[in-house]
């Protein structure tokens, strides 16, 4: 941690993709809620869809082009069954895949859980210049995810990288091509 550097509020958009839940009783969705919070970043938006593509996406693409949002999470939605489309829906729309997220993310969990991590489809990407990280549906992979990937690399002072100093230059290709 560089402690010359001050601490960047990041503001962050939560999703929870799910067929069964309300903000009431959304417990990933709360988790991340309050990790944010106590990191000191700033809740930007929050939203619950159904387990639907067109929606996941339209919901990340709007909050995608919305200058008062850095980062998108999702929870939910990346397991195999015919319901769990979060991946489906979003990587179309990756400008940039972050395969070393998956990875993370994995290595994280099966500290915790063993193979069965590999039921999980968690991935990030950019989309618009916005980070957007798809995450699994319950609360314990939001805590593996925030705590060990994601605390850390949406803090400015976090060394030798982080997400939060290249973020001014996430659209230089669309100020290149004019979009």
């Amino acid at each position: 941690m560089a402690t010359d550097r001050p601490f960047i509020p990041v503001r962050i958009a939560v999703l929870t993709v799910s067929d069964s839940r309300a903000l009431a009783d959304d417990r990933s969705g709360q988790t991340l809620v309050d990790r944010i919070a106590e990191a000191g970043h700033i809740l930007a938006d929050r939203a619950i869809v159904t387990d639907d593509k067109d929606k996941i996406r339209e919901r990340v693409l709007a909050w995608s082009q919305d200058e008062a949002i850095d980062v998108v999470i999702t929870t939910g939605g990346t397991g195999f069954t015919g319901r769990d489309v979060t991946p489906d829906a979003l990587e179309p729309i990756f400008e940039k895949r972050m395969d070393g997220f998956s990875i993370a993310f994995h290595r994280l969990s099966y500290d915790k859980i063993g193979t069965s991590t590999v039921q999980s489809r968690a991935t990030g990407g950019v989309v618009n210049a916005t980070f957007v990280f798809v995450l699994p549906g319950s609360p314990g992979a939001c805590r593996d995810a925030w705590d060990g990937i994601l605390k850390a690399q949406l803090d400015y002072r976090h060394m030798p990288c982080n997400f939060v100093e290249i973020m001014p230059r996430l659209d230089e290709h669309l100020r290149r091509s004019g979009k």
